[in-house]
């Protein structure tokens, strides 16, 4: 289990090494975490993340995004990341650039699970040093070993200030 509390595949994560743009991110990334069979239909979810950034955008900040959807076509939680050392404009809060991006594609009436997660997700990638070790990885495998891995989290690490 990931420390975002639903096991995240290293299918599911995705390393930018080239410039894309946003929309392009998450359309790779609604790829990925379709190709895991809790996507009934590819195309609802696509337009559904799409939906919810037209809402507003979902890049909070401190180089990070964190797109969600609740969902019919999706029957069990599934978690996408994709990672940018170059980072994406993505029109964040700050209106930085993102280099983290965290995909959660929620079963529609998952309600109380779907809040449980996202708030799991935020607690770990409040820290800076996380946030700065997942964005270093270069493959999955290190990205996937670094979010089953850090289920404790360093208290000194996540007591740093926002960079």
């Amino acid at each position: 289990m990931s420390v975002f509390g639903a096991d995240v595949s290293e299918t599911c994560v995705l390393i930018f090494d080239e410039e894309i743009t946003k929309d392009a991110a998450l359309d790779d990334l609604v790829a990925a975490v379709s190709r895991t069979g809790a996507v009934t239909d590819r195309e609802a979810l696509r337009t559904a993340v799409r939906a919810r950034e037209d809402m507003s955008s979902t890049g909070i900040g401190n180089g990070l995004a964190i797109p969600h959807v609740r969902i019919d076509a999706v029957s069990e939680p599934v978690v996408g990341v994709g990672i940018s050392r170059r980072g994406i404009e993505y029109h964040a809060a700050d209106d930085m650039a993102v280099h983290l991006l965290v995909l959660f594609a929620m079963p529609g009436g998952s309600g109380k699970l779907y809040l449980r997660l996202l708030a799991q997700a935020m607690l770990a990638l409040k820290s800076p040093g996380f946030r700065r070790r997942l964005v270093a990885c270069s493959t999955p495998e290190q990205a996937v070993a670094i979010l089953n891995g850090a289920n404790e989290l360093d208290a000194a690490d996540a007591a740093k200030p926002e960079d």
